[in-house]
C-alpha cells in the first residue's frame, strides 16, 4: 500500500469512529477501490451504505467483507441486520445463529449498533408471528429481541401485548411495571396497563388507572377513549346486575 492510500485509510477510520459517516465513506471506497484486502473496510462502508438506507450495497460490502475473513462475526452480524432489512428473515436468522454459534472470539463484544439492530430484527420476526395469531412464537421472539437490548421499553411494551392477546394478563402486567419502573411517564405503558387490568376482570381498577391517565394528560384522547368504553361496559354491567337481582 502507497503512502496516499495509507493516509486515506487512516483518515477514514478516524472519521468512522467519529462517526461522521459522509465524511470518512470516499477515504474509504478509495481504500476498496485499490482492492487492498481489508476486511475492515469493506465492513465500514457497509455500516455507511446501511445508515444510508443503501442496502443493496452495504450486502456487497458486507460479503465483500466475510469473503476476506469467513471469520469476522460482526460483518456476518451486519449483514444478518441488512438481510433483514431487506425481507430476507430466513437468511437473516440462519446468518445470525450461524454467525453467534461459530464465532471464534470468546467473550468478544457485539458492537452496539448491531445489539440494536439485532434486536428489532427479532421485533419484526415477532411482529409477524403475532399478526397471524401466532402469540407464543411471537413471545419468544420478543424475549429473544430483549436479551439483547432490556432496555429498550417499545419492544417490552410490545412483549407485553402478545402476552395479554395470548391470554396471559399477569406475565403482561408483570412486564409493564418493569416498564414504569424503568420508567414511570412512559404514557403508552400506562394505558396499557389500564386495558390489561380490565382483560383481567377488574374494570374498577383499569378505570382508576386509566382515570389517573387522563388527569395527568387530559389531552389524550386515546386514554379518554378507552376510560368513557370501561366507564360505559361496568354502568351496562352493573345495570345487569340490578335487574337480574
Amino acid at each position: 500500500m502507497d503512502e496516499k492510500l495509507r493516509e486515506a485509510l487512516a483518515a477514514g477510520r478516524d472519521l468512522y469512529r467519529q462517526k461522521e459517516f459522509l465524511r470518512a465513506e470516499p477515504y474509504l471506497a478509495q481504500v476498496a477501490q485499490a482492492n487492498v484486502p481489508y476486511a475492515d473496510v469493506y465492513n465500514m462502508l457497509g455500516v455507511i451504505y446501511h445508515d444510508m438506507g443503501q442496502f443493496s450495497r452495504a450486502q456487497q460490502c458486507f460479503e465483500e467483507a466475510i469473503k476476506i475473513n469467513p471469520a469476522y462475526t460482526e460483518a456476518s452480524l451486519n449483514l444478518a441486520v441488512t438481510y433483514n432489512d431487506m425481507g430476507r428473515y430466513a437468511d437473516a436468522k440462519e446468518l445470525y445463529l450461524g454467525a453467534l454459534t461459530s464465532s471464534t472470539r470468546p467473550g468478544g463484544k457485539l458492537d452496539s449498533f448491531v445489539m440494536g439492530k439485532l434486536a428489532n430484527m427479532y421485533a419484526d420476526i415477532a411482529s409477524v408471528f403475532a399478526a397471524a395469531g401466532a402469540f407464543e412464537e411471537a413471545i419468544g421472539e420478543y424475549r429473544r429481541a430483549l436479551a439483547l437490548r432490556p432496555t429498550f421499553v417499545d419492544l417490552r411494551l410490545k412483549l407485553a401485548d402478545a402476552l395479554r392477546d395470548a391470554g396471559r394478563p399477569q406475565d403482561a402486567l408483570r412486564e409493564l411495571k418493569a416498564i414504569l419502573a424503568q420508567n414511570p411517564d412512559y404514557l403508552p405503558a400506562r394505558i396499557h396497563y389500564g386495558l390489561t387490568l380490565f382483560s383481567t376482570g377488574d374494570a374498577a381498577a383499569a378505570m382508576t388507572e386509566l382515570g389517573q391517565v387522563v388527569a395527568d394528560h387530559p389531552d389524550n384522547a386515546r386514554a379518554k377513549l378507552y376510560l368513557e368504553m370501561i366507564r360505559s361496559h361496568a354502568a351496562k354491567a352493573a345495570g345487569q346486575k340490578s335487574t337480574g337481582a
